[in-house]
This record gives structure tokens, sequence and C-alpha cells, in this order.
């Protein structure tokens, strides 16, 4: 089968199409043949060596596709059922073995693209709105990014639940599709203050909580953004790490900072399965909806990690091995 392999950490050029061999499910597992993986930051901080890994991997953590064979002492799926999944590393490729425990199924009303999309980045949104700070009516939340996948998501999702969003984009053109979610208060991060344009949207009182999956470009502004014992989460870091800080920098309104990641959001198969099927849900009701970028095959990874770090681009990239 073909694979994209990463023997060395480094740029775009790292990026091979090889071919390796077909795995074969081990006891408790389920051989997926991969139709559809989703393209995520954590692979280029991979691919780059920012996050530190075993070498060489064959990169991707998130997709969906339709099991081919089970191994011994699996129950509950079988031959032709569509799964998704997310965190399971090795998705850049035709063929994957994973754990039985870590997919979930697919409705009938969704497809294998929109599932692929939908499992890394719709379980962040999901985490952070309903979990890491649950958001309730009334509460008022920033959105770094907000024209990106996780970003485009998370709206969605906090104005489910009653609150008010401001984002932040980087351009005019992501203003028109922010505001398409049903959002007034769109920034231009690169125009404006925005810690200055939140204390005058929100009257002085600010954010009970910022989402931000930027990192070092924004934290700064994120934490002038955040009320007095308000919350600062951050989730990503596109721009760079924010590096060592001080905890007095929280003592201007006694404020809290956490640093979240979805792997201790879906610890469990129970877990797992509650967020996965409360997002799928969503999307197949038309509540969330998804907003596919680009479609790329699988030997062209490497431009869809171009574009994914250009930081032009609004809305999930697909890989499709097929």
């Amino acid at each position: 089968m073909k694979a994209i392999r990463v023997n060395v950490p480094g740029g775009l050029e790292v990026l091979k199409h090889e071919e390796v061999q077909t795995p074969e499910p081990a006891p408790g597992q389920v051989q997926v043949k991969v139709e559809a993986v989703g393209v995520n930051f954590i692979d280029v901080y991979q691919r780059t060596g920012f996050y530190k890994v075993p070498l060489p991997l064959t990169l991707g953590q998130e997709g969906a596709g339709i099991v081919q064979k089970t191994g011994t002492g699996v129950k509950g799926l079988k031959q032709g059922d569509r799964v998704a999944w997310a965190g399971a590393m090795g998705s850049y490729a035709e063929y994957l073995c994973i754990a039985a425990d870590r997919l979930v199924p697919i409705p009938a009303d969704i497809s294998t693209q929109d599932a692929a999309a939908a499992m890394l980045q719709g379980m962040t949104a999901h985490y952070l709105a309903c979990s890491t700070y649950p958001l309730k009516p009334g509460d008022v939340c920033l959105v770094h990014a907000a024209a990106g996948g996780v970003g485009g998501l998370l709206i969605q999702i906090a104005l489910m639940r009653g609150a008010r969003v401001i984002a932040t984009v980087g351009s005019e053109v992501k203003v028109k599709l922010v505001r398409e979610y049903g959002i007034d208060d769109v920034i231009q991060y690169r125009k404006a203050d925005v810690a200055a344009e939140v204390r005058k949207l929100t009257g002085g009182k600010l954010c009970n909580v910022v989402y931000d999956g930027v990192g070092r470009d924004t934290w700064q502004s994120s934490l002038a953004s955040t009320a007095p014992r308000g919350l600062l989460c951050l989730f990503g870091q596109a721009s760079g790490g924010i590096g060592t800080i001080d905890p007095l920098v929280l003592s201007d309104g006694s404020k809290y900072m956490t640093r979240a990641k979805l792997a201790d959001y879906i610890t469990t198969p129970e877990e797992l399965a509650a967020r996965a099927g409360q997002v799928l849900g969503w999307i197949g009701a038309g509540k969330l909806k998804l907003r596919i970028y680009q479609t790329y095959p699988l030997k062209d990874a490497a431009d869809a990690h171009r574009d994914l770090e250009s930081g032009t681009t609004s809305g999930k990239l697909i890989l499709l091995p097929g």
C-alpha cells in the first residue's frame, strides 16, 4: 500500500509517498480501508519536529473509512462498516489498523469525507465549549482564527449554547465567511488592537473565556481580553509556542490559564463515543455545518501542508487515498 512517511524531521520535502507493507489487525484491532484523511496542525508539528515523535513514521491522526478485517476479540464491528477515528497515528495511508474501541460508527446521513473532517476539529470544538469552559447563556467568548476548521465549528457550538461570540480573523474575505455563522463582532487582528476592541465591544467587561489555538502571536492579547477570574484556554500554537511565562501575569484579575488537548477529553471509549456521537449527530441534523476547504490526492500531502501553514485556508483540508 501507499503511505506518506516521514523519515527525518523537516520541511515539506520530508513528506515521502512510499510503498509500505499493508498492516494486519492484531487482537482487538480492525483493519480499515482509508477513504478520507483529515489534515491538522499536529501533523505539521510532528513533521517539523516541534512535537517529538519516534521516526520513521506514517503521519496522520484522523480519518474515516470502511472496515476490511477484524482481529480476534473484536465485537460490534464487521466488514463493510463505515467508521471514523481521531488520535490514531498512521492515517496518511491506504490502510490502517486501529483498536476497535477507538472507532466510532458513521451515521448513514453523513458522508465519509464529512466524518473525517469532523472528528478531530469537531470534538476539539466540542470539548472546548462543553467541557473545558462549559458555555452558558450570557457568557462572552473570544474565538481566534475563527475562519479555520476548529474556529467555525466552535462558533456554531458556542451559539447553540447561548453564548455571545467575538471572533478574530486575518482578512476582509474571512470576515465575510465568519459572519455567515450569524455573528456580528469580528475583528481583523492585523489591523486592530484585539484587546482594545474586545474591551470596547463588551463595555469593559471582557470575555469569560478566550479560545486561542494560535499561540505566540495572540496569547498576550488573549490574556488582556480575559475578564477577571476568566479563563484563557490555549489549545494550539499555529504561530509557535508561547514559551515560559511567569504565573504573576495571571494575577491582574486572578485569571486562569489552561493548555488543553483532545486526548485528555476522550480518554475512555464511552467518552469518545459520547463526544463524537453528539458532533456527528449535530452534523446529520443540520445544526452543525462543516466547511471543507479543499481535497487532495494522498500523494499531494505536501501541498496540503503548504496550504495549511500559509494561513490562507478557511475550513478543513482532506487527503483522499483512493
